[in-house]
């Protein structure tokens, strides 16, 4: 609900309990009362040229992503910094991860007592903007608008804390937010528990789409790639995937509230209730969309180079059991998928004058072994 003060000035949004409403959630209350735009269903096209609005608080172009996987859990929202602009400076007290789907800018980052650093950023980059301190953001290029796509946990933690002041005002400061710094972020190996597998660290990561240190991904098919993602001080982790030409993984499913981008390539995405009727999603550079709660979901390559896709998972536990973990019930190997699957990803390619290269044994035998 927005309430005018006695002064007549602007509308001023207030979530105390005698005033906003029970029948939606005090998040929903809360972006409607902003007047941006809010996108629904289950995808967006592109992040590049989504309709903004005018959020006059943050002095920029803005809109929510309320689409169907995200389910109160996390919150996807899109900005625009215009042509030389830097927007006011924010103080929230969640953490939140910014993806650069266009332009190049700088971010300056400083706690109470005065810490303070900055670093410069670019298109495809990823970064931490840590809880509790202040952030602001620069567009460094004169000649075009940079876009940049948010990510954090805001819808279930203010259904639950319906206090604007407390995660945007609160006088609470944490020293050594910044105290792990900004370079380039470092890979190191995982234990038993993860195979080993490679884990990139940090809160700077200069460009999604170039990075190569990737470990196989055995369990998924398609003889693909992946590298997981976690940030020093922060229950927010990620992990960006990359599969050959031609080829598509294994469905699989999770819980809610995990943000897909593309940093490059071109496929579609198939996400369907068991049971239910498959919903389909192109996909290219700079699409978004998020897989409903327990919802199956399957990634196609149908262009000539890899593509990669990014994911961005809510801390753990807030997804209502988010990972996958049981790999006969919430993992369908080639040989049980549904024939339509693979129809319509050789119908896909067809329109393109190719041919899958998936072998014919990943169809017959749930052991098959891809070369890496």
């Amino acid at each position: 609900m927005a309430v005018a003060d006695d002064k007549g000035a602007k509308p001023v949004f207030n979530l105390s309990p005698t005033s906003y409403s029970k029948s939606l959630s005090a998040y929903e209350q809360w972006i409607q009362s902003t007047g941006v735009p809010i996108h629904r269903g289950f995808f967006i096209d592109d992040v590049r040229t989504v309709e903004l609005g005018w959020w006059d608080e943050r002095q920029c172009n803005a809109a929510f992503l309320v689409l169907s996987g995200q389910e109160g859990v996390t919150e996807g929202r899109v900005t625009e910094i215009a042509p030389g602009a830097t927007v006011p400076p924010v103080k929230f007290g969640l953490d939140e991860v910014a993806y650069v789907a266009e332009g190049r800018g700088l971010t300056t980052l400083w706690t109470d007592d005065g810490h303070k650093t900055s670093f410069e950023w670019d298109t495809h980059s990823m970064f931490l903007l840590p809880r509790h301190t202040n952030w602001q953001l620069s567009n460094t290029r004169g000649d075009r608008p940079a876009r940049i796509v948010h990510y954090n946990y805001l819808p279930l933690t203010m259904n639950a804390i319906p206090d604007l002041d407390f995660l945007f005002n609160n006088p609470h400061s944490d020293p050594g937010a910044l105290d792990h710094g900004y370079s380039e972020a470092k890979v190191s190996r995982g234990d038993d528990a993860f195979g080993g597998m490679g884990f990139w660290t940090g809160n700077f990561f200069a460009d999604m789409r170039a990075w190569d240190k990737l470990d196989p991904y055995r369990g998924r098919g398609a003889g693909g790639h992946v590298v997981w993602v976690q940030f020093p001080t922060s229950p927010i982790w990620a992990h960006m995937s990359v599969f050959p030409a031609r080829s598509y993984k294994k469905a699989h499913r999770h819980g809610p509230g995990v943000l897909i981008v593309i940093p490059g390539g071109e496929g579609f995405s198939v996400m369907w209730e068991e049971g239910q009727e498959k919903v389909f999603i192109p996909w290219h550079e700079g699409s978004v969309f998020v897989p409903p709660d327990r919802w199956f979901h399957q990634h196609f390559n149908v262009a000539e180079a890899p593509a990669r896709y990014l994911a961005m998972h809510a801390p753990r536990g807030l997804g209502r059991n988010e990972n996958v973990e049981n790999i006969i019930r919430d993992q369908i190997e080639y040989p049980d998928e549904d024939p339509w699957i693979r129809q319509t990803f050789e119908g896909e390619l067809s329109k393109r004058g190719l041919t899958s290269l998936m072998p014919a044994e990943a169809y017959q035998n749930r052991s098959f072994e891809w070369k890496y």
